[in-house]
């Protein structure tokens, strides 16, 4: 039996980043082509095919992203005490592909059955790789954050095929074809990860070695088995979405709570105050997805039925492009901004993380004030375009990106190492409550519609956007004003 690598081996990297972070990333790239695929077609799917309202498809798009994300905390609990990470990740993304195969099998019947699976199989299989590349480095290691740039790149390499592809092939082909692409693909992820997780050493294997097997092994089947008993009960709350409500405000108030008792355990006031603005950090990060997770809800009801399909000349589907350009420029402006991060460091003027959140906000802002702004390219029949769209997306982009992976990297800095998991999970808890809030929000614009044109929902939906612009605004500004005091809770960490 060959020696397993260890944890030093793999720390002491030459080089930028170290091999293993090219096999998490296949293996995310594949599992975010399914994620990114099924989001983009959910509201679509909602209305054009199950004939719910544009307010329902918006509320059920937020009970089921809230869903996804809520379990991703409970997921990365389990892995953390229990499973380990590389039994969650596959755990997980065997009950994503089955999930997938359901609703291929029997697209509007089995829709919301193959969505429950998909929760629960998210949750397992989605914090568990950001953490592990955490683990690649040494705490001081400056390298962390390339690395999670490079991540996060390559999870939006998956999102871009993902997004594209899963519309195309459901409006143009068959919804069967569509969720049959979303399986294919989770199931090569998979294969990537049993054939490169040897060169992960120690890193995501059981917390519970120490224990005897026959202990350890009864504990992870009944993580196993208490999962897939929780899918009925899944299933019963994305239908009815005021279950989802009282679910998530009662996890909310538990995490909250679970968060305090861990702080206060801590014991060390400089550790507590880390822990503290970690916590702003995450705060912020929800109101950052209210506003900006749009895509998938109400901008997806937007593209179908307000846009022209002509961008810069060429016929492209408004639907494909709604799901696709935000992840298209993640690839391309991820490396020109880290670059000019590293410009402005070495002229010693790079803004520190909060600014760089503020300034996320504030392009947010500028975004949906463009969204906004497309009333005024409108013809009479309602139809606006395509190109300033886009450009919208653009600018939102820019924004993600001054926030989302820099994000993941200072919540791994301020954390103690054995508050990881509930701190990744805190942070996928955040965009839980955003997606069940952009639900709202959304629902709320296309509810303000009271025509049937679609003039009348153009202006609806405009003015929403609009309304969408200030609370970034507003956001932006304060956290730029408050930076001191955070500041000054972070220590010497930046």
């Amino acid at each position: 039996m060959e020696k397993q690598i260890t944890i030093e081996e793999i720390q002491n990297f030459e080089g930028k980043y170290p091999k293993q972070l090219w096999y998490l990333f296949t293996v995310e790239m594949w599992e975010r082509f399914c994620f990114y695929g099924m989001r983009g077609v959910l509201t679509f799917f909602m209305v054009d095919q199950l004939l719910l309202k544009d307010d329902a498809a918006n509320l059920q798009y937020g009970a089921i992203q809230a869903f996804v994300y809520a379990f991703t905390f409970i997921g990365g609990i389990f892995a953390d005490k229990i499973l380990g990470f590389k039994k969650s990740l596959f755990f997980g993304g065997i009950v994503m592909i089955l999930g997938n195969l359901l609703i291929a099998f029997a697209p509007q019947q089995m829709f919301y059955y193959g969505i429950a699976f998909s929760i629960i199989g998210t949750g397992f299989f989605k914090p568990n790789i950001s953490s592990m590349v955490g683990e690649l480095y040494h705490e001081k290691d400056p390298r962390r954050d390339a690395g999670y740039g490079m991540f996060y790149a390559g999870i939006n390499i998956g999102g871009l095929l993902g997004g594209a592809l899963c519309i195309y092939l459901g409006k143009y082909h068959s919804w069967t074809l569509c969720f049959l692409a979303a399986a294919i693909v989770m199931v090569a992820g998979l294969i990537t990860f049993l054939l490169t997780k040897k060169h992960l050493g120690p890193i995501g294997d059981s917390p519970l070695l120490a224990m005897p097997e026959s202990k350890r092994k009864i504990r992870e089947i009944a993580v196993y088995v208490g999962s897939l008993l929780s899918i009925p009960f899944i299933y019963t709350m994305v239908i009815n979405t005021d279950y989802t409500d009282y679910f998530m405000y009662t996890i909310g108030i538990v995490a909250i709570g679970y968060f305090v008792f861990e702080l206060l355990k801590l014991g060390e006031i400089s550790l507590q105050k880390k822990l503290i603005a970690a916590f702003s950090f995450i705060f912020f990060y929800f109101l950052f997805n209210a506003i900006y997770e749009q895509s998938g809800g109400s901008l997806s009801l937007f593209a179908k039925d307000n846009l022209n399909s002509n961008l810069l000349g060429f016929t492209i589907d408004p639907n494909v492009v709604n799901n696709s350009s935000n992840t298209f420029f993640v690839i391309v402006l991820s490396p020109l901004i880290g670059l000019l991060w590293l410009w402005l460091a070495k002229k010693k003027i790079e803004p520190n993380t909060l600014i760089k959140f503020g300034i996320g906000f504030l392009f947010l802002s500028a975004s949906f004030y463009l969204f906004y702004y497309t009333k005024f390219f409108a013809n009479i029949d309602g139809i606006t375009s395509l190109n300033l769209f886009t450009f919208a997306y653009l600018v939102t982009t820019i924004g993600e990106l001054c926030l989302g992976p820099i994000g993941m990297s200072i919540i791994t800095k301020l954390s103690p190492k054995k508050l990881f998991g509930m701190m990744m999970g805190l942070w996928f808890l955040a965009s839980a409550f955003g997606q069940l809030a952009a639900g709202k929000l959304g629902a709320a614009i296309s509810q303000s519609n009271g025509g049937t044109t679609l003039m009348s929902k153009l202006q609806s939906y405009t003015d929403g956007y609009y309304t969408l612009a200030i609370y970034a605004l507003v956001a932006g500004v304060f956290l730029i004003a408050i930076s001191p005091i955070i500041k000054k809770l972070m220590q010497e960490v930046k």
